[in-house]
Formats: structure tokens, sequence, C-alpha cells
């Protein structure tokens, strides 16, 4: 069996308000960013305590969560945006190290 190969990536978590959502995707899109999954009506607790996911009919109330991966260099434009975003908005971002397979999914 041939061996998996693996390529060092990294991933961003974005978690903002779903009324910014917009604004994340747009930002992913001008960065060159290839895909993310958005996860809707998050609930959790956090510095402003305790968030109820499934607000009926108000999607712009929810917590909403976009994931992506991409390569190093994408990163830095990405959290260039975020951080006026961030300076004004409630929310946050995770950035992690991760080895995907299927490296053409991804790059350029």
């Amino acid at each position: 069996m041939k061996k998996l190969n693996l390529y060092d990536m990294k991933k961003l978590e974005v978690i903002v308000r779903g009324e910014d959502l917009d604004f994340v995707i747009d930002l992913l899109e001008k960065a060159g960013v290839k895909g993310y999954t958005i996860i809707h009506n998050l609930s959790g607790k956090g510095s402003h305590g305790f968030h109820e996911g499934h607000l009926l009919f108000n999607e712009e109330d929810v917590l909403v969560m976009v994931i992506s991966v991409m390569p190093e260099e994408q990163v830095e434009a990405v959290l260039e945006g975020l951080t006026p975003f961030f300076n004004k908005h409630s929310g946050v971002v995770f950035v992690s190290d991760v080895k995907v397979s299927r490296l053409e999914k991804f790059k350029k």
C-alpha cells in the first residue's frame, strides 16, 4: 500500500456574529483562500457569558464559525484584515498547524 503524503498548512477558525459572516467570507475570498466551511448556530461560553445558538428566524444574531485551511503565506493577509475588524466587533480567531493530504485542494 502506498503511504499517504501529508503537507504542513495552517487552519484558521473564525467565530463571529452571523451579521458579520459576509465580511469574513469576503476577506477569505480576497486573500485567495480556496475553500472554507461554515458552521451556524454555535453555543458556548466565553468572556461575554453563555451564548445560545438556534435562535429562530434570526440568522444575524447567532454565532457562526468559519473554518479554513491555507498555506502559511495567506494567513498574514487574512489576519491583517481581521485585526481592525476585531478592534470594533466581538469574535475570536484561532490559528493552528495542521497536516493535509491532497495539497492541490489548498494551493493556488
